[in-house]
């Protein structure tokens, strides 16, 4: 059993936790908590960490026996809680292989197929980042576009907002944008973006199968260059004294009405 926080591997954890720049060198992320070591893909898992005495708590028979398989480093409490992103830690975490995805091959050569993307600029809260993956894969939408100002996928509070489907949305940060957006719609994708300007509501477009919905920061929206971008403006109706919602909700809505 570890006891220490000077040892090697526990301060490479908090690193990865903590620092951006470390994940980014190590392709490595860490996924904190039950649900997220039991839905991680075994082939991706590096390490395991439990907390002393979880093994003889109750937990679910799919966690044991992914443990079983797995193989886990015990810590004591006061170790673990250093190495946790959470006010109250389940007791096991993981580190996991970043995946990079490429955008070619998710955007594929055959325009007849169904394709849905959630476009993101500049969004920086890691909880609406974190909604909007969850929602995306909900929704049906086979991967996510993000500049590369968007918060860091791998920051612990995005991937516990996931609940899970970071494992399984692609999500491809572009140093392009603009010339990403244009392969999509070179490829048959059409383009709505949530906007003011927006003449029809978001539920009075008829969309076809390849279909794009771009979200912009949450203070400031989408920039005039990438917005003009867009096939068509959508707005969402609002009443009362509102301006504005949330970047995640408004996603949400659009993702699933314009697919």
């Amino acid at each position: 059993m570890i006891t220490s926080t000077s040892n090697n591997r526990i301060k490479n954890v908090i690193k990865l936790c903590t620092n951006s720049k470390a994940r980014r060198e190590q392709d490595a992320f860490v996924a904190e908590g039950i649900k997220m070591f039991i839905e991680a893909p075994f082939k991706r898992i590096r390490e395991v960490y439990v907390s002393e005495g979880l093994q003889d708590k109750e937990m679910p028979v799919k966690c044991r026996d992914k443990l079983n398989e797995t193989g886990y480093e015990t810590v004591s409490s006061q170790v673990f809680k250093k190495m946790s992103d959470t006010m109250t830690p389940q007791g096991i975490l993981c580190v996991v292989d970043r995946k990079e995805p490429e955008l070619d091959s998710l955007i594929g050569t055959d325009t007849s197929e169904e394709l849905h993307v959630l476009i993101l600029e500049g969004i920086q809260d890691p909880g609406n980042l974190g909604t909007m993956l969850r929602t995306a894969e909900a929704a049906g939408y086979d991967l996510i576009l993000a500049d590369e100002k968007t918060a860091d996928l791998y920051n612990p509070k995005v991937i516990r907002s996931t609940m899970g489907s970071i494992y399984r949305v692609p999500v491809v940060y572009s140093s392009d944008l603009k010339a990403d957006v244009l392969k999509l719609k070179n490829a048959g994708v059409t383009v709505y973006a949530a906007h003011l300007k927006g003449t029809k509501a978001y539920n009075e477009v008829s969309c076809g199968s390849r279909v794009a919905v771009m979200i912009g920061n949450e203070g400031r929206g989408l920039s005039d260059e990438l917005a003009a971008m867009a096939d068509e403006y959508v707005r969402i109706p609002m009443k009362g004294q509102v301006e504005s919602l949330n970047a995640a909700v408004a996603a949400a809505l659009l993702m699933y009405e314009l697919s």
